[in-house]
């Protein structure tokens, strides 16, 4: 250091001009980690103007170029990088961790299949008389008609009777069959696609400590690199150096906000200093936030209802519980079962009995799809996902959040330099006009 000291000291050094550099590099510095995390996480949605043909054009660009947010739909403008690959980072958190941590099977007993089937007999039960009637009349008016009054009667009370242990029969059948008829990964793609304000808030709130600390280190980052562009400055005193210097500090300041924040995964020591990404060093805290917004914004109860019925595999879900519920029919008409088929005849009674169950599905389920009851069960949810994430390997509790974003990190480092580039020149024009002229 004192060499160093000892060769500037022999120079004709210009000092304001000499600290106006570091000074100016840490402001830069600042502002690129600043709208660095701005282009990470804003718009949510896409923003910008459609060019006409370029969509017809984008599959044949450079793949760097088709990797710009809105390119490949035809558009020039920008979505946040975060949200724009939302669908993708559900698509890695499942794969890379989520799967790691519990099964359909997991997710569901973690509902309380028990809890849940009171619940849909609560929500359920005072509604079976009208329910019947309405099904009845709408479906075969013609038979409900000549049924006698008594014995509809007698069909309700029993179908309300029996309720209980239908519906306790058709969780069981659900929880039977759930890893066919439930896929995590496909109503967590769905979700971050259709709301990818979930993911940022995942990501906000998960890294909130960090990205402060991110955007305070851009400027540290940014003063410190500004010291030997400022001797290089002095030594030549040749005014483009300072332009062609700013894309390489701005390039290497978002490059170290990156390396800060997601390496090393595991921890390492250095001498006596043991250093680790500051995302892997809050993993137990992180955890519960991850949990949270999990719980509560995509593995919900009402989520995993609306997939029951109207996911993937909804008609698989229809037919398996309208077999389920057919029985039960038998039993609502009891001890005149015999006679009835015998009246209405075999075919008709069947064809009565399979379309009240295939009714009966929809109306069933619709509990599930109660947001207060879901939001009350999530607790569970949210432990079990807290837990399994702690517990997770440091690089794949890392891999998670970065996988996503990984490929796209070179628009943040070409944003770095660009910013970098104009804070050059703004130097010049600002200290060093005199010498373009």
């Amino acid at each position: 250091m004192s060499s160093v000291v000892d060769v500037l000291s022999g120079w004709d050094i210009d000092w304001f001009a000499f600290w106006s550099i570091p000074v100016f590099t840490a402001v830069i510095g600042w502002l690129i980690n600043w709208s660095g995390l701005w282009m990470l996480f804003s718009p949510i949605r896409f923003h910008g103007i459609t060019v006409p043909g370029l969509q017809h054009i984008a599959g044949s660009l450079p793949r760097k170029i088709q990797e710009i947010p809105g390119i490949l739909r035809g558009g020039l403008g920008w979505q946040g990088i975060v949200p724009a690959r939302a669908a993708k980072m559900g698509s890695i958190a499942v794969d890379r961790a989520l799967s790691q941590m519990a099964t359909a099977r997991d997710f569901y007993e973690q509902l309380e299949p028990d809890k849940i089937a009171a619940h849909i007999v609560d929500v359920f039960r005072p509604e079976i008389p009208f329910l019947v009637d309405e099904i009845m009349w709408r479906e075969h008016p013609r038979f409900w008609r000549d049924l006698p009054r008594p014995l509809r009667a007698t069909v309700i009370e029993r179908v309300q009777a029996r309720l209980p242990e239908v519906v306790g029969d058709v969780t069981v059948e659900i929880g039977n069959h759930i890893d066919q008829l439930f896929d995590p990964k496909i109503m967590v793609i769905e979700n971050f696609e259709k709301d990818p304000s979930i993911i940022v808030r995942i990501f906000k709130d998960f890294g909130a400590r960090e990205l402060r600390m991110m955007v305070v280190f851009g400027a540290v980052f940014g003063f410190l690199l500004g010291i030997p562009v400022a001797v290089v400055d002095q030594a030549f005193h040749i005014w483009w150096l300072l332009p062609i210097l700013g894309v390489l500090v701005g390039w290497t300041t978002n490059l170290l906000g990156m390396l800060l924040i997601f390496e090393p995964a595991e921890p390492k020591r250095i001498g006596p200093i043991k250093i680790q990404a500051l995302f892997a060093r809050r993993q137990w805290q992180a955890s519960d936030v991850y949990g949270k917004h999990i719980a509560n914004d995509v593995i919900t109860l009402e989520h995993i209802g609306e997939h029951l019925l109207n996911g993937p595999s909804g008609d698989r879900t229809r037919q398996m519980l309208a077999a389920a519920l057919e029985p039960a029919v038998d039993a609502a008409v009891g001890p005149a079962h015999g006679a009835v088929r015998v009246a209405v005849g075999t075919r008709r009674f069947d064809a009565i009995r399979s379309s009240v169950a295939e009714q009966a599905v929809e109306y069933t389920l619709t509990p599930l799809r109660d947001a207060a009851f879901s939001q009350q069960q999530s607790c569970n949810i949210r432990r079990l996902i807290a837990d399994r994430c702690r517990a997770l390997p440091p690089r794949t509790f890392v891999e998670m959040m970065r996988a996503a974003i990984k490929e796209d990190e070179w628009l943040l480092y070409a944003h770095g330099a660009i910013m970098g580039l104009a804070g050059g020149f703004l130097h010049v024009a600002v200290f060093e006009w005199w010498n373009v002229l």
